[in-house]
């Protein structure tokens, strides 16, 4: 990985830096190419229980990097989308990965950069953090990542933001649903800290598929079908390896093998 994107891993956890604070983390095609290749690498390896994602600096991420906007306004209509699709699959990516994902968010968050926390399943922002989806200031939408932002702010404040393009604060993006949390700017590794042991104390396999239980569920889906699979994933966990581990622990009254011993 290039300089752009700095990995750290710590025991079950990887952490992704974006790392271009200069730029206030703004993303280009390279670095797109590099984030979606190292969730992907997350996703396969069993040792990862959880991902942070996270920017180095004053900022979380800016979105797109102008100078790389610049360049695609310049090329033609077939590789905007090509662009564009790599995009999606970075979002689609973070979206699906088999793992818990927790965005650390400071500073800006605009475009893109919303999109990522949007993707996250747990976001934690700074109290200091700002929010945008700008792209209407430019004459675009942020089409590409509107199916996440639109699944976690609701299809009536997205048609505000979408529209407007204008800035909201931190106290905001926890109303509208686009954050899980706020906390002081000295405390966030703390409050990342907290949820990662939360995690910890939870099955792997169960947490990992908690994601892909609530989007079947939220697809609005036959109901007697809904009834069977559910039926299905807890008959499957219940009589899982984990699962006993689970329940034998519970009437044991002793902490699961998963959990990390202090």
């Amino acid at each position: 990985m290039s300089d752009a994107l700095r990995i750290e891993r710590s025991a079950a956890v990887l952490t992704l830096w974006l790392n271009r604070p200069t730029l206030h983390n703004a993303f280009d095609a390279a670095l797109i190419a590099q984030l979606t290749a190292a969730l992907e690498a997350a996703g396969r390896d069993e040792q990862v229980r959880a991902v942070v994602l996270a920017g180095q600096g004053a900022s979380f991420s800016a979105g797109a990097d102008m100078q790389w906007m610049r360049g695609m306004a310049a090329a033609s209509e077939d590789a905007n989308r090509e662009d564009s699709l790599a995009l999606a699959r970075l979002m689609r990516t973070l979206d699906e990965l088999p793992k818990p994902t927790i965005a650390r968010v400071q500073g800006a968050a605009f475009g893109g950069g919303v999109g990522l926390v949007a993707c996250c399943d747990i976001a934690i922002a700074s109290t200091s953090a700002r929010f945008g989806l700008t792209e209407s200031r430019l004459g675009l939408l942020p089409a590409v990542i509107s199916p996440y932002v639109i699944d976690a702010i609701g299809p009536r404040q997205a048609r505000r933001w979408f529209a407007t393009g204008e800035h909201f604060d931190a106290e905001t993006a926890l109303r509208i649903g686009l954050v899980h949390q706020l906390i002081e700017p000295e405390r966030i590794d703390e409050a990342v800290q907290r949820q990662l042991g939360l995690l910890d104390k939870a099955g792997p396999v169960a947490s990992a598929l908690a994601k892909d239980l609530v989007r079947r569920v939220s697809v609005g889906r036959d109901r007697d079908a809904l009834d069977r699979d559910n039926a299905a994933l807890i008959a499957r966990l219940r009589v899982s390896a984990e699962g006993q581990e689970g329940l034998g622990a519970f009437l044991d009254k002793r902490a699961p093998h998963w959990v990390t011993q202090d």
